[in-house]
């Protein structure tokens, strides 16, 4: 019975260890990520830059239509606009969602080195966070920066 005692104390002694030594959970803002990662800021302007070639793609396309002078001419040229922007629209949202995960993964792996680094057991958005956890949002912007090559 003694040793049956012994073996509860060291288990309970063991479980009570390994609460204590939990890391705990960090979070990050990830707007303030995006905010202050280049390659977020770079990837921004590339996305928004495609989306004004489209808009200026329409104001071209409306000015055209406007000097056409028969009904026909107009139909035959609505439908073939409308194709030629349904392949542009589409390419857009391709680039668009790549390049969103390129940059949500490299933040991803930045938030896993920090997470490693601080010995945490987890990171989430500070969305999902409403009280405690370790704010990390400056530690992955600084890996980050040094992870990036200029």
């Amino acid at each position: 019975m003694k040793k049956f005692k012994l073996g509860i104390v060291v288990l309970l002694m063991a479980a009570f260890t390994g609460i204590a030594n939990a890391g705990g959970v960090g979070y990050i803002d990830y707007g303030k990520v995006i905010d202050n990662y280049d390659y977020a800021k770079q990837v921004t302007k590339e996305v928004d830059a495609k989306g004004l070639e489209m808009q200026q793609f329409l104001v071209d396309k409306e000015k055209e239509y406007k000097s056409l002078d028969t009904p026909l001419k107009k139909q035959t040229f609505e439908e073939k606009v409308a194709q030629e922007f349904k392949a542009k629209e589409t390419a857009y949202v391709t680039l668009k969602n790549k390049r969103e995960q390129e940059v949500f993964t490299k933040i991803k792996e930045a938030a896993k080195a920090v997470m490693v680094e601080q010995k945490l057991d987890a990171v989430m958005d500070i969305r999902g966070v409403f009280v405690g956890g370790v704010d990390i949002t400056d530690s992955v912007i600084a890996k980050l920066k040094g992870g990036v090559k200029k």
